[in-house]
């Protein structure tokens, strides 16, 4: 199940190739061992790119695995924390959806942290240390909120059907989340097995503007590129001087439409998520796409998913 209980489940899309972000970004070291598929319902616990600065390590991988490096028992091996041993640059990784803390006993903490809100970011025990040293961007196309239906038979139940909306640049440009990435190992594997170090990530939110409010009163922070650079330096650990970045949010360049209830369901995933569906009348089903990549839409999982963010 990906992510539980009230603002912990949802979607976005990430669709660019792996060459387009390292021009976009501007990333100097490319640590992606295996780039990603197009995925146009991006759901918790999946892996996505993340671009970040950091130092580099001794044995520093490509891709989501970390460094073995030494340090204090249950301290994550970061570049900013640990003594310099290389160049300061952007890199572009993979990384888990879902924030694993470096004290967590396990990693199901990590379906429950999925975004942390820019009110509370620098105080919540799960996102301090993050939010002063390990910040980082997700790319995205756009996302997907849902919209409880206004009026009709049914709509004030607390189970009457919600239709998604998809959110995204008018001009197609991406969009830069504002986020945190966490390292944390696992005690069961060998120091030197890649897969000893897990990279995990959360999204933060703010209050979403009046144009947005009317879907849903939160949405994801979005850093302008003019700030990616002072987002990114791990040399800011000023909690002030951070928060100044996590600026207001404003809708202009922004667009929202109604899309298929078939984003309801993990299984679907295709570019027929993102394209525009008629609004029925109140009581009717809207229009929906019967075709996804895992096979027929109609097959939904469940009910649809509370808000992300």
């Amino acid at each position: 199940m990906y992510g539980q209980g009230e603002d912990m489940c949802g979607r976005y899309a990430s669709a660019r190739k792996r060459i387009e972000l390292l021009e976009e970004f501007s990333v100097e070291r490319d640590r992606v061992a295996e780039p990603l598929e197009a995925d146009y319902n991006v759901a918790p616990t999946k892996p996505v790119y993340a671009v970040l600065t950091r130092r580099a390590r001794p044995k520093d991988p490509a891709g989501p695995a970390g460094p073995a490096e030494p340090g204090k028992p249950g301290k994550p091996a970061d570049g900013q924390d640990a003594a310099a041993d290389g160049d300061v640059a952007r890199e572009l990784r993979v990384v888990r959806w879902g924030l694993v803390p470096f004290w967590a006993k396990d990693i199901s903490i990590g379906s429950r942290l999925i975004n942390a809100r820019s009110e509370t970011v620098s105080e919540k025990p799960a996102f301090r240390r993050a939010f002063e040293r390990r910040r980082c961007l997700l790319p995205a196309d756009g996302y997907y909120e849902w919209q409880r239906p206004a009026g009709g038979p049914g709509s004030d139940r607390p189970s009457a059907a919600k239709q998604p909306f998809y959110i995204s640049r008018g001009d197609g440009g991406s969009l830069a989340f504002a986020g945190l990435y966490e390292l944390w190992r696992d005690s069961s594997l060998e120091e030197d097995d890649p897969d000893s170090w897990l990279w995990t990530a959360a999204i933060i939110t703010t209050t979403a503007p009046d144009e947005l409010g009317a879907i849903h009163d939160r949405m994801p922070m979005v850093i302008p590129p003019g700030s990616w650079a002072d987002w990114l330096d791990p040399a800011s650990t000023d909690a002030g001087d951070l928060r100044a970045l996590l600026a207001p949010a404003v809708a202009g360049g922004l667009i929202s439409f109604p899309v298929s209830r078939a984003v309801n369901s993990v299984r679907n995933n295709g570019p027929e998520l993102i394209e525009p569906v008629e609004l029925a009348s109140a009581g009717e089903p809207a229009a929906r796409s019967e075709r996804g990549r895992g096979g027929n839409s109609a097959e939904l999982s469940g009910g649809e998913p509370d808000t992300l963010f």
